[in-house]
C-alpha cells in the first residue's frame, strides 16, 4: 500500500510538473526569437575576451554564413539570471518601444576588424562587467533582442 501511494505521489507530482513548464512556454514566434537570442548572445560556461574566442564564437553560432556580423556581445551567465533582466522596469528601446530592461552583467564585445572576408570573419573581443539592455516578450518575459 505504501509503495503505492508513493508512486501516486511521484506520478502526481510528475503531472503538475509538466502542466507547470506548459504555463511557462513562450509562444511559437516568441519562442523563436528566444532561440535565437540564445544561440546569438547567451554563453555561461565561458568568460570569453580573446580574439580568439570571438572569431571561434562567431563562426560557431553561424554569424559569418553570409556576410560578417560587424559587432556582437556574448553574455556570461546562467540564462535565469539573464531572464530575471526581464523583470526589472521597462524602459524605452533604441526602437521606441517600451518592452526593454536593463542589467549588469559579464560580457565579451565581438567587433569586427574591418580586415575581414566573409569565409574569414576577424574580431577584436573586449570583455567587461557593464550595463546591457535587452527587449522582453510573453508570459512569462523572456529575452528575445539585444539592444545594446
Amino acid at each position: 500500500v505504501m509503495a503505492l501511494q508513493r508512486t501516486h505521489s511521484l506520478l502526481l507530482f510528475l503531472l503538475l510538473t509538466l502542466i507547470g513548464l506548459q504555463l511557462v512556454q513562450p509562444s511559437y514566434g516568441q519562442d523563436r526569437m528566444y532561440q535565437r537570442f540564445l544561440r546569438q548572445h547567451v554563453d555561461p560556461q565561458e568568460t570569453g575576451g580573446n580574439d580568439n574566442y570571438c572569431n571561434l564564437m562567431m563562426q560557431r553560432r553561424k554569424m559569418t554564413l553570409h556576410r560578417c556580423k560587424s559587432f556582437n556581445t556574448f553574455i556570461h551567465e546562467d540564462i535565469w539570471s539573464i531572464r530575471s533582466i526581464c523583470n526589472t522596469e521597462n524602459i524605452q528601446c533604441k526602437n521606441g518601444k517600451m518592452n526593454c530592461h536593463e542589467g549588469v552583467v559579464k560580457v565579451t564585445d565581438c567587433k569586427e576588424t574591418g580586415s575581414s572576408r566573409t569565409s574569414n570573419c576577424r574580431y577584436r573581443a573586449k570583455a567587461s562587467t557593464r550595463r546591457v539592455v535587452v527587449a522582453c516578450e510573453g508570459d512569462p518575459e523572456v529575452p528575445v533582442h539585444f539592444d545594446r
